[in-house]
């Protein structure tokens, strides 16, 4: 998915301004694509020159004046051909690209206790995500919450068991060793030169 299919879709709905866009993304999608707020303005610009969209300016009188935006006949041709070709998006929904992930697999080079500091700050972040269902939640709503319900109870059992793992092993130089590198007494790997 695009940032720009997402706006398309919000404003399927009903034209918005752009501040009640990044509001609306944030609540409905941002448990699963994350965007900035000048993001969102960048785009709508991009999707305005487009032809996707149409923006009405609104006066006011003791605010500063804002931007309606709204989905053209080619907006809803766009949104609605993007909807119906998901091949490309299930592959790249199976791609993980985490620069956390690629620290804790180079982990092997800093030590045990700072490895254990660092995944317990992702458990308790983890256990801070709290996403529930909202009743006003469509039912495809509802789906894309529940994934993410349960890939946040994954990351919480992955660091727990990463967690237990280290602890366990943390005075094995094995363990240190798992790749088949060379390793000096503190079990951390040697470089070559």
């Amino acid at each position: 998915m695009s940032l720009r299919h997402g706006l398309l879709g919000l404003l399927n709905y009903e034209p918005k301004t752009g501040y009640d866009l990044d509001k609306q993304f944030k609540e409905s999608l941002g448990h699963f694509w994350q965007a900035k707020g000048s993001q969102i303005y960048r785009e709508l610009d991009a999707m305005e020159q487009h032809g996707w969209l149409a923006s009405t300016q609104i006066k006011q009188d003791e605010k500063p004046n804002k931007r309606v935006y709204s989905i053209t006949p080619a907006g809803k041709t766009e949104f609605m051909t993007w909807l119906s070709s998901p091949s490309g998006d299930i592959k790249n929904a199976m791609n993980i690209k985490s620069t956390f992930l690629m620290r804790v697999f180079f982990a092997g080079e800093t030590s045990d206790k700072h490895t254990l500091e660092m995944l317990r700050l992702y458990r308790n972040a983890s256990l801070q995500i709290k996403l529930s269902y909202d009743k006003e939640q469509s039912k495809y709503q509802q789906l894309t919450t529940l994934y993410s319900e349960i890939m946040n109870q994954a990351q919480i059992r992955w660091a727990e068991k990463s967690i237990a793992l280290l602890e366990q092993t943390k005075d094995h130089p094995w363990w240190s060793n798992a790749a088949g590198l060379p390793v000096n007494d503190s079990g951390m790997w040697l470089r070559a030169i």
